[in-house]
């Protein structure tokens, strides 16, 4: 096991592409780990995973990646999951990554899906947070998708607060502090303009046209195309993505298994943070047989 020093949200590097730069964290030694966050107002790779790559690091060589589009890296332009799909590529081949484990939070989740269903042979295992799948019982959009939607159209403090609200199961989570460095980022004017193309009532609206017209299968449907050996990580009061969005990746991905957290919501990475590390750290290293 190797001795890391603490990440600090300063130390992020730099890696230019031909779109714009992408910005990461990196630390530890061992096989490569690459953390991908989730969507929503004021979010980066670093708040999602600040208080695990240091865990991770200690087993892993550790890399958060962060998305174009939510104010730390260069916008790329374009639909911020398209851009991040891109980013994804761009990355892995800038570091001289051919093969890495995937985690992803959410919006990060269904990133890290995709790209194992597209490139099957550059994905070792892969992680997801919630998100992934499509609601089976529960309305959809789900409570917290709703509350997103709500902000990203006519942003308020109080709208604001309403989703953190809805992505935890502990109230006590949604501190000032929490509150305020979200409120920054996710009013900065290039940061929200972004936003309100994935989560504005009417991006949500044009989607689902988009949809209806669309002869391609979701991604949601070619689930049992993905190769690697998959944990599901999900809160069970998650109201953003409800619970019933597991049954579809759990039954269609040929090797997946599902962890539940008790007494956590959209966030088990931190509302549930040293059960989900653990359960993540066991996952990625154990030798896993074949299976067909």
């Amino acid at each position: 096991m190797t001795n890391v020093s603490s990440v600090q949200e300063g130390s992020k590097k730099e890696l230019r592409t031909d779109l714009g730069v992408l910005r990461y964290y990196e630390a530890g030694d061992g096989p490569p780990l690459v953390l991908l966050h989730g969507s929503g107002p004021g979010v980066t790779g670093w708040r999602n995973f600040r208080g695990n790559i240091d865990v991770f690091a200690e087993h892993f060589h550790t890399y958060v990646l962060e998305f174009p589009g939510f104010g730390v890296s260069d916008d790329f332009g374009g639909h911020p999951m398209v851009t991040a799909m891109d980013a994804v590529v761009r990355f892995l081949d800038g570091l001289g990554l051919d093969k890495v484990a995937l985690l992803g939070n959410s919006m990060g989740g269904i990133v890290a899906t995709r790209f194992a269903i597209e490139h099957p042979e550059r994905v070792s295992k892969l992680v997801t947070i919630g998100g992934i799948g499509r609601n089976i019982f529960s309305p959809g959009p789900g409570e917290g998708i709703k509350l997103l939607m709500e902000f990203t159209d006519d942003p308020t403090r109080e709208r604001l607060i309403s989703w953190l609200h809805s992505m935890v199961y502990d109230p006590a989570m949604v501190t000032e502090e929490l509150i305020e460095e979200r409120w920054v980022q996710a009013t900065d004017p290039e940061t929200l303009a972004s936003a309100r193309k994935m989560y504005s009532s009417a991006a949500f609206a044009a989607n689902a046209a988009a949809a209806a017209k669309s002869t391609e299968a979701p991604y949601w449907a070619q689930l049992h195309r993905v190769q690697a050996p998959t944990l599901l990580t999900w809160g069970r009061d998650d109201r953003v993505s409800p619970m019933d969005m597991a049954l579809l990746p759990m039954r269609l991905i040929p090797n997946a298994e599902l962890h539940v957290f008790p007494k956590c919501g959209h966030w088990a990475m931190i509302e549930q943070k040293a059960a989900f590390e653990s359960a993540v750290i066991a996952f990625l290293l154990r030798e896993d047989a074949v299976q067909k």
